[in-house]
């Protein structure tokens, strides 16, 4: 670590931190056990905002009806700065800790297999940092922190902006678990549109009048083959992907409803935005060939996430200042051992800080926090604490989430994100000088949102898939609990 650049109120925020590694640790744990999936987060946010609303936070909670969310508010004036995440874990990936092999903690329960739970702590352990070095050196701005459910549906940042919580905001920072400390700017994941589509048919019997029947289920298969074919004359950068969410009841009864859940992803909104429209046309051919009707529901719709060249600029200083973790013999053999049996390249975990990456390149994942992205200048950077190699939504990305590969990570990544929201809150010309580059990026691209009017989010999204695992997941919540100090 650079002690020689560190200003006095970054070696304040760093002492907090470190003082704190302890609770900053078990504020991810807690929510690796809680494992629970997006807008279910009940455990986690309770945690989360109750942290911060002890430390002094004015929290806002069911931000744009999303029952998980929060908003919590410190300080008053300019800078604005938005600190915001997700915490959200997924299906069918409940895997024990610090275990390199396939071995659930409840079979079939969802589980953190990003690492969203260490994400979330590094935003917590940095919030409280900022709060209490701009109580105790009478800085002024203000720290917004998000917790923005259901990132893994991509849902629910684009319903904040829409909705006015980051109208105020000067800068935007979004901390992400990875295998280094990394930022780039530019274009970084791509655009998404999640839609479901209904068909209602009439039930019959399948065995002794199949004729009087109009199946809903014919047409969902339809609309699948009708966008497989499409797929030939796709962009190579565009994909389009499925799931049958619902598809009859039993097979003698010809299904009146069947629904298929698709995600529509491209480089850029407009291209989301044109996969969708001929979607739509595909879906009123199946409904025509199978006599049906239809209708759809938009989820959630994303641009794609980008990184202002002044904001990522700054973090990067200030990952040279705190550099990598320093790993020991048996957290390095921990993750030889896992990338061996996963069969990707055998390197441990990294020890340097990689080279600034610059210009990013733009990927085919998307995240929620986008449109925050074409609001304000705003990066998301990552800190080191997974495994390199291991490929996410896999039980093998979960394995070190709870292990003290997270905990130092979480540190880096605190750190990191502390520091680079204070340059922002000592430095009003450095402010300004992102809102110019910022300009400059879009070009004149003016952000409108791509949730229809009055879109409403699915507030029940995921209930019927936690519910039947959440009692015998309690029995593995940890006792011990976040002590800030």
């Amino acid at each position: 670590m650079g002690d020689s650049n560190l200003t006095r109120e970054k070696r304040a925020a760093f002492d907090v931190i470190e003082r704190n590694a302890r609770a900053i640790a078990l504020t991810g744990d807690n929510i690796f056990y809680f494992g629970e999936l997006g807008n279910q987060e009940y455990e986690s946010a309770a945690l989360m905002s109750g942290l911060l609303e002890k430390e002094g936070f004015a929290v806002e909670r069911g931000l744009s009806g999303f029952p998980t969310s929060f908003m919590a508010t410190f300080g008053s004036g300019g800078p604005v700065i938005a600190l915001h995440t997700e915490f959200d874990a997924n299906p069918d990936n409940s895997q024990q800790s610090g275990v390199a092999e396939a071995k659930a903690i409840v079979e079939g329960a969802p589980g953190h297999c990003e690492g969203h739970n260490v994400n979330a702590a590094v935003m917590i352990g940095a919030a409280i940092a900022l709060r209490r070095v701009m109580a105790e050196s009478g800085l002024k701005g203000t720290i917004k922190v998000f917790g923005a459910p259901a990132e893994e549906q991509v849902l629910s940042r684009p319903y904040f902006v829409r909705d006015g919580y980051f109208d105020d905001v000067d800068i935007a920072l979004h901390p992400h678990i990875g295998p280094e400390l990394s930022v780039g700017h530019g274009l970084q994941q791509s655009a998404l549109i999640s839609v479901t589509f209904t068909f209602h048919g009439e039930t019959a019997h399948a065995g002794v009048a199949p004729w009087k029947g109009r199946d809903a289920l014919d047409a969902v298969v339809l609309m699948d083959m009708g966008l497989a074919q499409y797929r030939e004359h796709m962009a190579p950068t565009s994909r389009l992907h499925r799931t049958i969410t619902e598809g009859g009841l039993q097979p003698n009864v010809v299904p009146k409803r069947a629904s298929i859940w698709w995600y529509f992803r491209d480089p850029t909104a407009e291209g989301a935005e044109k996969l969708f429209a001929h979607a739509k046309k595909v879906a009123e051919g199946a409904a025509l060939m199978t006599n049906t009707t239809w209708e759809h529901t938009v989820l959630s719709a994303v641009w794609p996430t980008r990184g202002n060249r002044t904001v990522a600029d700054t973090v990067y200083r200030n990952m040279e200042i705190v550099g990598h973790p320093s790993w020991d013999a048996g957290e390095h053999d921990l993750a030889r051992r896992l990338q061996e049996r996963a069969g990707v390249t055998v390197e441990g975990l990294r020890d340097q800080l990689p080279p600034y990456k610059g210009e990013a390149r733009q990927r085919p994942s998307a995240n929620d926090g986008g449109d925050v992205s074409w609001k304000v200048p705003m990066v998301k950077f990552y800190f080191p604490a997974n495994i390199p190699n291991i490929g996410f939504h896999h039980w093998a990305a979960g394995v070190a989430l709870a292990t003290s590969i997270a905990h130092k990570g979480a540190i880096a990544g605190a750190k990191v994100l502390a520091a680079s929201a204070l340059d922002f809150l000592t430095n009003p010309a450095l402010v300004e000088d992102a809102k110019r580059s910022f300009a400059e990026e879009l070009g004149g691209v003016a952000y409108r949102p791509l949730l229809p009017v009055g879109q409403e989010p699915p507030k029940a999204l995921n209930h019927d898939k936690m519910e039947p695992f959440r009692a015998r997941m309690k029995e593995h919540y940890l006792d011990e609990k976040p002590e800030f100090v």
